[in-house]
């Protein structure tokens, strides 16, 4: 059993092209031993995002703080903010924005370990 606050877990810089002020940091993964799923936390900050991406495996993302949009592959932006869900299908391109000028937008995202 293992538990953690959030703010003893390092933050690392998202080093992807087309990230902009966006962090990692990574609560539950196999270097715990998960079973199925690795949780991970994003922070993006006032005027970020993650890259425009896609991959072979759903995650799944709960917002804990702040709003922001998901953005699809037609360019459609999607506002998800505290409280809201979303679902990213396998190989749906999408990207996280943050739009707001004062606020980071904070995220828990699930994943399949072996893509953590």
């Amino acid at each position: 059993m293992k538990i953690i606050s959030l703010n003893d877990v390092e933050k690392k810089k998202v080093n992807m092209s087309g990230a902009e002020k966006a962090w990692k940091q990574m609560p539950l993964s196999t270097a715990d031993g998960v079973p199925v799923f690795s949780w991970r936390v994003f922070t993006i900050e006032p005027g970020g995002q993650t890259p425009f991406h896609q991959h072979p495996y759903e995650h799944m993302n709960y917002v804990i703080e702040g709003e922001g949009v998901l953005v699809d592959i037609e360019g459609n932006e999607r506002t998800i903010k505290q409280g809201y869900f979303a679902l990213v299908m396998p190989n749906e391109k999408h990207q996280y924005r943050n739009k707001s000028a004062d606020k980071p937008f904070v995220m828990i995202c699930g994943v399949p370990k072996q893509f953590e």
